[in-house]
Protein backbone atom coordinates (compact mmCIF):
# COMPACT_ATOMS: atom_id res chain seq x y z
CA UNK A 1 0.00 0.00 0.00
CA UNK A 2 1.77 3.34 -1.36
CA UNK A 3 0.91 6.88 0.46
CA UNK A 4 1.19 9.36 -1.93
CA UNK A 5 2.71 12.37 0.08
CA UNK A 6 1.49 15.31 -2.12
CA UNK A 7 -0.61 15.94 -4.97
CA UNK A 8 1.82 16.57 -7.27
CA UNK A 9 3.29 12.75 -7.32
CA UNK A 10 -0.31 11.84 -7.45
CA UNK A 11 -0.75 13.65 -10.82
CA UNK A 12 2.94 12.29 -12.09
CA UNK A 13 1.41 8.96 -11.87
CA UNK A 14 -1.72 10.14 -13.91
CA UNK A 15 0.40 11.34 -16.08
CA UNK A 16 1.93 8.29 -17.03
CA UNK A 17 -0.95 6.35 -17.33
CA UNK A 18 -2.76 8.91 -19.86
CA UNK A 19 -4.81 10.20 -17.36
CA UNK A 20 -4.11 13.92 -16.80
CA UNK A 21 -4.32 16.54 -19.71
CA UNK A 22 -2.36 20.00 -18.87
CA UNK A 23 -4.25 22.58 -20.72
CA UNK A 24 -2.69 25.72 -21.67
CA UNK A 25 -4.68 27.51 -23.42
CA UNK A 26 -6.48 30.43 -21.28
CA UNK A 27 -9.38 29.69 -19.68
CA UNK A 28 -11.85 31.60 -17.95
CA UNK A 29 -12.87 30.65 -13.94
CA UNK A 30 -16.35 31.89 -14.99
CA UNK A 31 -17.99 29.05 -15.83
CA UNK A 32 -15.45 27.87 -18.68
CA UNK A 33 -13.49 25.78 -16.19
CA UNK A 34 -16.66 24.42 -14.95
CA UNK A 35 -17.72 23.44 -18.17
CA UNK A 36 -14.50 21.64 -18.95
CA UNK A 37 -14.10 19.68 -16.32
CA UNK A 38 -17.70 18.55 -16.55
CA UNK A 39 -17.44 17.77 -20.24
CA UNK A 40 -14.33 15.50 -19.21
CA UNK A 41 -16.47 14.01 -16.58
CA UNK A 42 -19.10 12.64 -19.14
CA UNK A 43 -16.70 11.49 -21.48
CA UNK A 44 -14.20 9.61 -18.74
CA UNK A 45 -11.37 11.79 -20.59
CA UNK A 46 -8.50 12.47 -18.53
CA UNK A 47 -8.21 14.96 -15.44
CA UNK A 48 -7.59 18.21 -16.79
CA UNK A 49 -4.82 20.53 -14.90
CA UNK A 50 -5.42 23.96 -16.33
CA UNK A 51 -2.22 26.32 -16.65
CA UNK A 52 -3.53 29.24 -17.73
CA UNK A 53 -6.52 31.30 -16.59
CA UNK A 54 -8.30 34.84 -17.53
CA UNK A 55 -6.80 37.44 -14.57
CA UNK A 56 -5.19 35.03 -12.41
CA UNK A 57 -1.33 35.45 -11.55
CA UNK A 58 0.89 32.88 -13.72
CA UNK A 59 1.80 30.14 -12.09
CA UNK A 60 -1.79 29.88 -9.86
CA UNK A 61 -3.61 26.50 -11.37
CA UNK A 62 -6.96 24.52 -11.25
CA UNK A 63 -7.18 20.64 -11.17
CA UNK A 64 -10.37 19.07 -11.84
CA UNK A 65 -11.43 15.60 -12.32
CA UNK A 66 -9.37 13.96 -9.27
CA UNK A 67 -11.57 11.39 -8.20
CA UNK A 68 -12.91 10.90 -11.65
CA UNK A 69 -13.45 7.67 -13.55
CA UNK A 70 -11.24 6.91 -16.66
CA UNK A 71 -12.44 5.19 -20.54
CA UNK A 72 -9.30 3.52 -20.79
CA UNK A 73 -9.77 -0.31 -20.38
CA UNK A 74 -8.82 -1.71 -17.80
CA UNK A 75 -8.58 1.35 -15.49
CA UNK A 76 -12.19 2.67 -15.01
CA UNK A 77 -10.97 3.44 -11.06
CA UNK A 78 -7.48 4.19 -11.73
CA UNK A 79 -7.74 7.43 -9.83
CA UNK A 80 -9.37 6.45 -7.08
CA UNK A 81 -7.18 3.54 -7.07
CA UNK A 82 -4.24 5.59 -7.31
CA UNK A 83 -5.30 7.93 -4.82
CA UNK A 84 -5.80 5.43 -2.01
CA UNK A 85 -2.39 3.23 -2.54
CA UNK A 86 -3.64 0.65 -4.80
CA UNK A 87 -2.08 -0.75 -8.07
CA UNK A 88 -4.25 0.99 -11.06
CA UNK A 89 -6.13 -1.22 -11.86
CA UNK A 90 -7.58 -2.60 -8.71
CA UNK A 91 -11.39 -3.37 -8.85
CA UNK A 92 -14.17 -2.14 -6.02
CA UNK A 93 -14.39 -4.78 -4.17
CA UNK A 94 -10.50 -5.22 -3.62
CA UNK A 95 -10.81 -1.41 -2.67
CA UNK A 96 -14.01 -1.31 -0.44
CA UNK A 97 -13.02 -4.73 1.87
CA UNK A 98 -9.26 -3.15 2.48
CA UNK A 99 -10.99 -0.07 3.81
CA UNK A 100 -13.18 -1.93 5.67
CA UNK A 101 -10.16 -3.87 7.25
CA UNK A 102 -8.72 -0.35 8.17
CA UNK A 103 -11.97 0.59 9.99
CA UNK A 104 -11.95 -2.10 11.87
CA UNK A 105 -8.07 -1.81 13.02
CA UNK A 106 -7.09 0.29 15.97
CA UNK A 107 -6.01 3.94 14.22
CA UNK A 108 -2.38 5.19 13.51
CA UNK A 109 -2.10 9.04 14.70
CA UNK A 110 -0.01 11.19 12.48
CA UNK A 111 3.18 11.85 12.78
CA UNK A 112 4.17 16.16 13.42
CA UNK A 113 6.88 17.43 11.07
CA UNK A 114 8.81 20.52 11.47
CA UNK A 115 7.58 22.34 8.18
CA UNK A 116 5.20 21.38 4.75
CA UNK A 117 5.92 22.36 1.36
CA UNK A 118 3.07 24.49 1.59
CA UNK A 119 5.14 27.23 3.87
CA UNK A 120 7.04 28.25 0.32
CA UNK A 121 4.77 31.77 0.85
CA UNK A 122 2.67 32.89 3.61
CA UNK A 123 0.54 35.51 3.98
CA UNK A 124 -0.93 36.95 6.86
CA UNK A 125 -2.64 40.53 8.13
CA UNK A 126 -2.96 43.15 4.92
CA UNK A 127 -1.22 40.90 3.11
CA UNK A 128 -4.04 38.09 3.06
CA UNK A 129 -6.02 37.73 -0.08
CA UNK A 130 -8.37 35.20 -1.27
CA UNK A 131 -9.29 36.74 -4.59
CA UNK A 132 -5.45 35.94 -5.92
CA UNK A 133 -6.55 32.37 -6.22
CA UNK A 134 -8.13 30.94 -9.52
CA UNK A 135 -11.46 30.49 -7.29
CA UNK A 136 -13.91 29.55 -10.40
CA UNK A 137 -17.71 30.27 -10.89
CA UNK A 138 -18.93 26.81 -11.60
CA UNK A 139 -22.39 26.11 -11.92
CA UNK A 140 -24.47 28.81 -13.61
CA UNK A 141 -27.21 29.74 -10.78
CA UNK A 142 -24.40 29.18 -8.04
CA UNK A 143 -24.50 31.91 -5.22
CA UNK A 144 -21.06 32.65 -5.90
CA UNK A 145 -17.58 31.56 -6.52
CA UNK A 146 -16.89 28.10 -4.53
CA UNK A 147 -13.34 28.00 -3.10
CA UNK A 148 -13.57 24.36 -1.37
CA UNK A 149 -15.59 21.46 -3.76
CA UNK A 150 -12.48 19.19 -2.86
CA UNK A 151 -10.54 20.79 0.07
CA UNK A 152 -10.80 19.20 4.00
CA UNK A 153 -11.82 21.37 6.71
CA UNK A 154 -9.72 20.64 9.75
CA UNK A 155 -11.01 21.10 13.52
CA UNK A 156 -10.51 20.05 17.05
CA UNK A 157 -12.53 19.88 19.76
CA UNK A 158 -11.97 22.07 22.34
CA UNK A 159 -10.04 19.21 24.85
CA UNK A 160 -8.14 18.31 21.93
CA UNK A 161 -9.39 14.97 22.20
CA UNK A 162 -11.44 14.85 18.60
CA UNK A 163 -9.87 16.00 15.41
CA UNK A 164 -12.12 15.84 12.57
CA UNK A 165 -11.45 15.85 8.81
CA UNK A 166 -14.31 17.06 6.57
CA UNK A 167 -15.20 18.28 3.01
CA UNK A 168 -17.60 20.85 3.65
CA UNK A 169 -18.33 23.79 -0.06
CA UNK A 170 -16.98 27.19 0.87
CA UNK A 171 -17.82 30.02 -0.65
CA UNK A 172 -15.76 33.28 -1.07
CA UNK A 173 -17.03 36.68 0.55
CA UNK A 174 -14.04 39.01 0.25
CA UNK A 175 -10.66 38.62 0.22
CA UNK A 176 -10.28 37.47 4.21
CA UNK A 177 -13.77 36.02 4.63
CA UNK A 178 -15.91 32.91 3.39
CA UNK A 179 -18.65 31.47 4.41
CA UNK A 180 -19.95 27.90 3.56
CA UNK A 181 -22.45 25.15 4.92
CA UNK A 182 -22.18 23.77 8.50
CA UNK A 183 -25.35 20.97 8.84
CA UNK A 184 -25.97 21.24 12.93
CA UNK A 185 -25.89 16.80 12.39
CA UNK A 186 -22.65 16.40 10.59
CA UNK A 187 -19.71 16.36 12.86
CA UNK A 188 -18.12 19.84 11.68
CA UNK A 189 -21.58 21.62 12.55
CA UNK A 190 -20.74 19.10 16.34
CA UNK A 191 -17.69 20.53 16.84
CA UNK A 192 -18.49 24.01 15.84
CA UNK A 193 -21.41 23.70 18.52
CA UNK A 194 -18.70 22.57 21.03
CA UNK A 195 -17.22 25.92 20.60
CA UNK A 196 -20.31 27.92 20.39
CA UNK A 197 -21.17 26.53 23.68
CA UNK A 198 -17.65 28.09 25.23
CA UNK A 199 -18.39 31.36 23.70
CA UNK A 200 -15.76 31.48 21.30
CA UNK A 201 -15.43 31.01 17.59
CA UNK A 202 -14.21 27.57 16.10
CA UNK A 203 -10.43 27.26 15.09
CA UNK A 204 -10.37 25.81 11.35
CA UNK A 205 -7.60 25.03 8.65
CA UNK A 206 -8.85 24.68 4.87
CA UNK A 207 -6.44 22.37 3.03
CA UNK A 208 -6.64 22.92 -0.36
CA UNK A 209 -4.72 20.30 -2.45
CA UNK A 210 -4.12 17.94 -0.04
CA UNK A 211 -2.18 14.29 -0.78
CA UNK A 212 -4.78 12.30 -2.77
CA UNK A 213 -5.96 10.17 -0.05
CA UNK A 214 -7.01 12.68 2.31
CA UNK A 215 -10.14 13.90 0.16
CA UNK A 216 -11.43 10.13 -0.05
CA UNK A 217 -10.74 9.53 4.06
CA UNK A 218 -12.62 13.42 5.01
CA UNK A 219 -15.55 12.18 3.13
CA UNK A 220 -16.22 9.04 4.75
CA UNK A 221 -18.74 8.92 7.49
CA UNK A 222 -17.12 7.98 10.65
CA UNK A 223 -18.68 7.11 14.51
CA UNK A 224 -18.26 10.46 16.38
CA UNK A 225 -14.99 10.92 18.32
CA UNK A 226 -13.31 8.62 15.18
CA UNK A 227 -10.24 10.58 13.41
CA UNK A 228 -10.05 10.14 10.11
CA UNK A 229 -6.86 10.76 9.64
CA UNK A 230 -6.09 7.76 12.33
CA UNK A 231 -8.05 5.37 9.97
CA UNK A 232 -6.18 7.01 7.10
CA UNK A 233 -2.98 5.70 8.86
CA UNK A 234 -4.21 2.37 9.78
CA UNK A 235 -5.24 1.68 6.25
CA UNK A 236 -1.45 2.89 4.78
CA UNK A 237 0.21 1.00 7.62
CA UNK A 238 2.08 4.13 8.61
CA UNK A 239 0.96 7.79 10.12
CA UNK A 240 -0.09 10.77 8.02
CA UNK A 241 2.57 13.61 8.11
CA UNK A 242 1.15 16.72 9.59
CA UNK A 243 2.34 19.84 10.25
CA UNK A 244 1.60 23.02 13.14
CA UNK A 245 0.00 25.45 11.37
CA UNK A 246 1.40 29.29 11.65
CA UNK A 247 -2.22 31.09 13.53
CA UNK A 248 -4.02 27.97 15.00
CA UNK A 249 -3.79 25.04 16.59
CA UNK A 250 -4.14 22.68 14.60
CA UNK A 251 -2.22 19.76 12.74
CA UNK A 252 -3.22 19.65 8.92
CA UNK A 253 -0.73 17.40 6.34
CA UNK A 254 2.63 18.41 5.02
CA UNK A 255 2.05 17.82 1.33
CA UNK A 256 -0.44 20.21 0.70
CA UNK A 257 -0.85 22.76 -2.01
CA UNK A 258 -2.77 25.33 0.31
CA UNK A 259 -3.77 26.13 3.52
CA UNK A 260 -5.98 28.86 5.28
CA UNK A 261 -6.44 29.29 8.62
CA UNK A 262 -8.67 30.71 11.07
CA UNK A 263 -11.72 30.64 12.91
CA UNK A 264 -15.58 29.99 12.26
CA UNK A 265 -17.79 32.52 13.89
CA UNK A 266 -19.76 32.00 16.88
CA UNK A 267 -22.22 34.87 15.92
CA UNK A 268 -21.90 36.06 12.64
CA UNK A 269 -23.47 34.63 9.21
CA UNK A 270 -23.83 35.42 5.94
CA UNK A 271 -26.28 33.76 2.96
CA UNK A 272 -24.97 30.82 1.18
CA UNK A 273 -25.46 28.96 -1.69
CA UNK A 274 -27.35 27.88 -3.44
CA UNK A 275 -24.90 25.61 -5.40
CA UNK A 276 -25.09 22.62 -7.98
CA UNK A 277 -25.69 19.20 -5.88
CA UNK A 278 -23.90 15.77 -5.57
CA UNK A 279 -27.96 14.86 -6.74
CA UNK A 280 -27.61 15.88 -10.51
CA UNK A 281 -29.79 19.11 -9.43
CA UNK A 282 -29.54 22.61 -8.48
CA UNK A 283 -30.01 24.03 -5.28
CA UNK A 284 -33.31 26.00 -4.70
CA UNK A 285 -31.79 28.65 -1.96
CA UNK A 286 -29.60 30.65 0.50
CA UNK A 287 -29.26 30.15 3.86
CA UNK A 288 -27.48 31.70 6.12
CA UNK A 289 -24.48 30.14 7.15
CA UNK A 290 -21.22 30.97 10.06
CA UNK A 291 -18.51 33.07 8.54
CA UNK A 292 -15.23 32.02 8.33
CA UNK A 293 -12.62 34.78 9.34
CA UNK A 294 -9.07 34.04 8.10
CA UNK A 295 -5.77 34.51 9.60
CA UNK A 296 -3.12 33.58 7.52
CA UNK A 297 -3.20 31.73 4.04
CA UNK A 298 0.29 29.42 3.02
CA UNK A 299 0.92 28.16 -0.30
CA UNK A 300 3.35 26.43 -2.74
CA UNK A 301 4.89 27.78 -5.67
CA UNK A 302 2.53 27.22 -8.53
CA UNK A 303 -0.25 26.19 -6.52
CA UNK A 304 -3.10 23.67 -6.96
CA UNK A 305 -6.62 24.46 -6.09
CA UNK A 306 -8.51 21.32 -6.71
CA UNK A 307 -12.11 21.70 -7.57
CA UNK A 308 -15.56 19.49 -8.59
CA UNK A 309 -18.38 20.31 -10.50
CA UNK A 310 -20.91 18.50 -8.46
CA UNK A 311 -24.14 17.27 -10.34
CA UNK A 312 -25.17 14.55 -12.37
CA UNK A 313 -23.70 11.22 -12.40
CA UNK A 314 -20.49 10.49 -12.24
CA UNK A 315 -18.61 13.25 -10.61
CA UNK A 316 -15.78 12.92 -7.80
CA UNK A 317 -18.11 13.68 -4.90
CA UNK A 318 -19.74 10.60 -6.07
CA UNK A 319 -16.77 8.58 -6.24
CA UNK A 320 -15.48 9.65 -3.31
CA UNK A 321 -18.70 9.24 -1.32
CA UNK A 322 -19.35 6.02 -3.06
CA UNK A 323 -16.54 4.62 -2.59
CA UNK A 324 -15.62 5.22 1.67
CA UNK A 325 -19.58 4.85 2.41
CA UNK A 326 -19.10 1.56 0.87
CA UNK A 327 -16.33 0.78 3.36
CA UNK A 328 -17.78 2.37 6.17
CA UNK A 329 -20.75 0.29 5.76
CA UNK A 330 -18.85 -2.96 4.86
CA UNK A 331 -17.27 -2.17 8.41
CA UNK A 332 -20.81 -2.11 10.45
CA UNK A 333 -22.13 -5.59 8.02
CA UNK A 334 -19.00 -7.60 9.51
CA UNK A 335 -19.45 -5.84 13.08
CA UNK A 336 -23.07 -7.30 13.36
CA UNK A 337 -21.97 -10.73 11.16
CA UNK A 338 -24.15 -10.19 8.41
CA UNK A 339 -23.30 -12.45 5.68
CA UNK A 340 -22.34 -9.86 2.93
CA UNK A 341 -19.78 -10.66 0.79
CA UNK A 342 -19.41 -6.72 -0.70
CA UNK A 343 -21.37 -3.89 -1.04
CA UNK A 344 -20.93 -0.95 -3.04
CA UNK A 345 -22.62 2.34 -3.70
CA UNK A 346 -23.70 2.81 -7.58
CA UNK A 347 -21.93 5.41 -8.81
CA UNK A 348 -24.16 5.98 -11.46
CA UNK A 349 -27.18 6.32 -9.01
CA UNK A 350 -25.56 10.13 -7.33
CA UNK A 351 -24.84 7.34 -4.30
CA UNK A 352 -28.55 6.57 -3.74
CA UNK A 353 -28.34 3.37 -3.64
CA UNK A 354 -26.60 0.43 -1.70
CA UNK A 355 -26.00 -2.65 -3.34
CA UNK A 356 -25.00 -5.55 -0.82
CA UNK A 357 -24.12 -8.94 -1.96
CA UNK A 358 -24.96 -12.03 0.12
CA UNK A 359 -22.76 -15.22 0.76
CA UNK A 360 -25.13 -18.31 1.71
CA UNK A 361 -26.39 -21.61 0.13
CA UNK A 362 -29.95 -22.40 -0.64
CA UNK A 363 -32.31 -20.22 1.03
CA UNK A 364 -35.76 -20.77 1.92
CA UNK A 365 -38.32 -17.35 0.89
CA UNK A 366 -38.77 -16.71 4.43
CA UNK A 367 -34.90 -16.78 5.52
CA UNK A 368 -34.03 -14.39 2.49
CA UNK A 369 -36.52 -12.03 4.24
CA UNK A 370 -35.00 -12.05 7.09
CA UNK A 371 -32.02 -11.02 5.89
CA UNK A 372 -33.87 -7.99 4.73
CA UNK A 373 -34.65 -6.91 8.27
CA UNK A 374 -31.69 -7.44 9.72
CA UNK A 375 -30.24 -5.11 6.90
CA UNK A 376 -32.26 -2.51 7.53
CA UNK A 377 -31.60 -2.55 11.60
CA UNK A 378 -27.60 -2.48 10.84
CA UNK A 379 -27.62 -0.10 8.04
CA UNK A 380 -30.03 2.55 8.61
CA UNK A 381 -28.60 2.53 12.31
CA UNK A 382 -25.45 3.19 11.34
CA UNK A 383 -23.65 6.34 10.79
CA UNK A 384 -23.84 6.54 6.82
CA UNK A 385 -26.68 4.82 7.00
CA UNK A 386 -28.30 7.70 7.68
CA UNK A 387 -27.17 9.09 3.94
CA UNK A 388 -28.73 5.61 2.04
CA UNK A 389 -32.25 6.00 1.43
CA UNK A 390 -32.34 2.82 -0.91
CA UNK A 391 -30.95 -0.52 -0.60
CA UNK A 392 -30.64 -3.84 -2.65
CA UNK A 393 -29.99 -7.43 -1.94
CA UNK A 394 -28.58 -9.12 -4.50
CA UNK A 395 -26.76 -13.08 -4.42
CA UNK A 396 -22.73 -12.43 -4.89
CA UNK A 397 -23.05 -13.97 -8.43
CA UNK A 398 -23.61 -10.25 -9.38
CA UNK A 399 -20.74 -7.07 -9.23
CA UNK A 400 -21.99 -4.48 -6.77
CA UNK A 401 -20.17 -1.99 -8.73
CA UNK A 402 -21.44 -2.90 -12.28
CA UNK A 403 -24.92 -1.18 -12.90
CA UNK A 404 -25.79 -3.35 -15.63
CA UNK A 405 -25.35 -6.48 -13.64
CA UNK A 406 -27.48 -4.88 -10.63
CA UNK A 407 -30.00 -3.60 -13.38
CA UNK A 408 -30.78 -7.08 -14.84
CA UNK A 409 -30.86 -8.74 -10.68
CA UNK A 410 -33.17 -5.78 -9.51
CA UNK A 411 -35.43 -6.28 -12.86
CA UNK A 412 -35.42 -10.01 -12.82
CA UNK A 413 -35.44 -11.48 -9.21
CA UNK A 414 -37.10 -8.66 -7.20
CA UNK A 415 -40.77 -9.24 -7.31
CA UNK A 416 -42.32 -5.52 -7.15
CA UNK A 417 -45.36 -6.21 -4.25
CA UNK A 418 -43.93 -8.97 -2.73
CA UNK A 419 -39.51 -7.90 -2.16
CA UNK A 420 -39.96 -3.96 -1.69
CA UNK A 421 -39.90 -3.38 2.24
CA UNK A 422 -40.58 0.22 3.38
CA UNK A 423 -39.54 1.58 6.46
CA UNK A 424 -40.77 4.82 7.25
CA UNK A 425 -39.39 7.66 9.39
CA UNK A 426 -36.03 6.84 9.17
CA UNK A 427 -33.55 9.89 9.50
CA UNK A 428 -32.12 10.92 6.31
CA UNK A 429 -29.69 13.21 4.71
CA UNK A 430 -31.95 16.57 3.79
CA UNK A 431 -29.89 17.53 0.87
CA UNK A 432 -32.24 14.19 -1.32
CA UNK A 433 -33.76 16.19 -4.21
CA UNK A 434 -37.19 14.48 -4.03
CA UNK A 435 -37.66 15.02 -0.38
CA UNK A 436 -40.84 17.64 0.44
CA UNK A 437 -40.42 20.50 2.85
CA UNK A 438 -41.45 18.79 6.00
CA UNK A 439 -38.85 15.87 5.28
CA UNK A 440 -36.22 18.24 5.06
CA UNK A 441 -37.35 20.06 7.76
CA UNK A 442 -36.98 16.95 10.14
CA UNK A 443 -34.79 15.46 8.46
CA UNK A 444 -37.04 12.04 8.39
CA UNK A 445 -38.09 10.09 5.22
CA UNK A 446 -38.94 6.81 4.06
CA UNK A 447 -36.60 4.26 2.98
CA UNK A 448 -36.56 1.26 1.34
CA UNK A 449 -34.02 -2.50 1.06
CA UNK A 450 -35.13 -4.38 -2.13
CA UNK A 451 -34.80 -7.84 -1.52
CA UNK A 452 -33.21 -9.79 -5.34
CA UNK A 453 -32.13 -12.66 -3.11
CA UNK A 454 -32.99 -15.86 -5.09
CA UNK A 455 -35.31 -18.11 -3.09
CA UNK A 456 -32.98 -21.10 -4.59
CA UNK A 457 -30.17 -20.32 -6.65
CA UNK A 458 -28.19 -22.70 -9.05
CA UNK A 459 -25.73 -20.65 -11.35
CA UNK A 460 -26.00 -23.43 -13.88
CA UNK A 461 -29.64 -22.40 -14.78
CA UNK A 462 -28.70 -18.87 -15.37
CA UNK A 463 -28.39 -17.93 -19.53
CA UNK A 464 -24.96 -16.46 -19.45
CA UNK A 465 -21.09 -16.63 -20.42
CA UNK A 466 -19.72 -17.42 -16.64
CA UNK A 467 -22.87 -19.03 -15.66
CA UNK A 468 -23.83 -21.66 -18.08
CA UNK A 469 -20.89 -21.92 -20.42
CA UNK A 470 -18.81 -25.31 -18.99
CA UNK A 471 -15.18 -24.11 -17.14
CA UNK A 472 -13.11 -25.90 -19.63
CA UNK A 473 -15.01 -24.02 -22.50
CA UNK A 474 -14.87 -20.65 -21.04
CA UNK A 475 -11.21 -21.17 -20.99
CA UNK A 476 -10.68 -22.18 -24.55
CA UNK A 477 -12.46 -19.58 -26.01
CA UNK A 478 -11.21 -16.59 -23.54
CA UNK A 479 -7.62 -18.31 -24.83
CA UNK A 480 -8.42 -18.33 -28.63
CA UNK A 481 -10.25 -14.76 -28.27
CA UNK A 482 -7.51 -12.92 -30.58
CA UNK A 483 -7.23 -16.30 -33.20
CA UNK A 484 -11.14 -15.96 -33.51
CA UNK A 485 -10.55 -12.38 -34.82
CA UNK A 486 -11.50 -10.09 -32.19
CA UNK A 487 -9.21 -7.65 -30.61
CA UNK A 488 -7.75 -8.18 -26.88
Amino acid sequence: MKQLKDLREYLAILDSLGELQEIDVEVDWNLEIGAIIRRAYDLRAPAPLFNNIKDIEDGFRVLGGSGGLSAQKGLRLSRIATSLGFPPGTGAEEIVNSIADAIAKEGTPPRVVDSGAYHENILTGDDIDLMQFPVPFIHRGDGGRYINTWGTVVVDTPDKSWTNWSINRIMLLSKDRMTGLIPPQQHLGIIHQMWKDKGEPTPFALVLGAPPAVPFFSGMPLPKDISEVNVMGAHFGEPADVVKCKTVDLLVPAGSEIVIEGTISNMETEEEGPMGEFAGYMGEHDTPQPIYNISAITYRNNPILPVVYAGVPVEDTQTCCGTMYSAAIMAELRKHNFPATACFLLFESAVHWLIVTVHRACKSYQETHELTREAKEIIFRSKPGVDIPKVMLVDDDIDPSDAEQVMWAFSTRCHPQKDAHYYDHQKTLPLLHYLNAAEKKDMSSTKVIFNALLPEFDRSKISGFKYNVPPEIQEKVLRNWEKYGFKS
